[in-house]
């Protein structure tokens, strides 16, 4: 009987111990990339929302290095980055529909891509291919003061419109987006 009350025992903590681990999964903010959200009022109460998942440098070559030059990158960590607007915009000097959309770049050392993909709610990797494409529109790229060590997406009000920028290590990508 002692045996069983012990075996018992030790399932019941177990089984706590897995509940506590799910949760904890569960708890994105925890991730060693955790969740972040960068939003553009455009007034009229409309809006851009970009969703993504915030990766640390922790010393590595970033761009060149982990992120090859010249290849599609997900913009982030973990599931994909979304792009959320509620009206339509000019981005970049491309037409974009109100809707929702995945964020990917092809970084370069002198210009960037951001790639506009109609596929939405996958993992961030593998990238979709060409025919999700919405649009390919060049960025710039520039330069930081300053190394960043978690990569950050945030959007500054321009007249119009919004200056989406993407920061990590010593490389800002930026684009123009303007309400229509």
């Amino acid at each position: 009987m002692k045996k069983k009350i012990a075996i018992a025992a030790i399932v019941a903590v177990a089984l706590v111990a897995l509940v506590a681990g799910v949760k904890a999964q569960q708890d994105k903010s925890k991730r060693p990339s955790p969740p972040a959200t960068a939003s553009c009022d455009l007034g009229g109460g409309k809006s851009i929302t970009v969703d993504y998942s915030s990766p640390r440098a922790k010393g590595r070559k970033i761009f060149g290095g982990v992120v090859p030059y010249g290849e599609v990158w997900r913009a982030g960590a973990n599931e994909a980055t979304t792009f959320v607007t509620t009206s339509d915009v000019m981005v970049g000097g491309t037409h974009v529909p109100a809707g929702s959309y995945t964020l990917f770049t092809v970084p370069n050392k002198d210009k960037w891509s951001l790639v506009i993909s109609k596929k939405t709610g996958e993992w961030g990797v593998p990238y979709p291919g060409a025919d999700s494409d919405f649009a390919r529109i060049d960025m710039k790229a520039s330069t930081l003061p300053a190394a960043v060590e978690d990569f950050t997406i945030s959007f500054d009000k321009s007249g119009s419109g919004c200056s989406l920028r993407m920061d990590w290590e010593t490389t800002r990508g930026s684009i123009e987006i303007m309400k229509m």
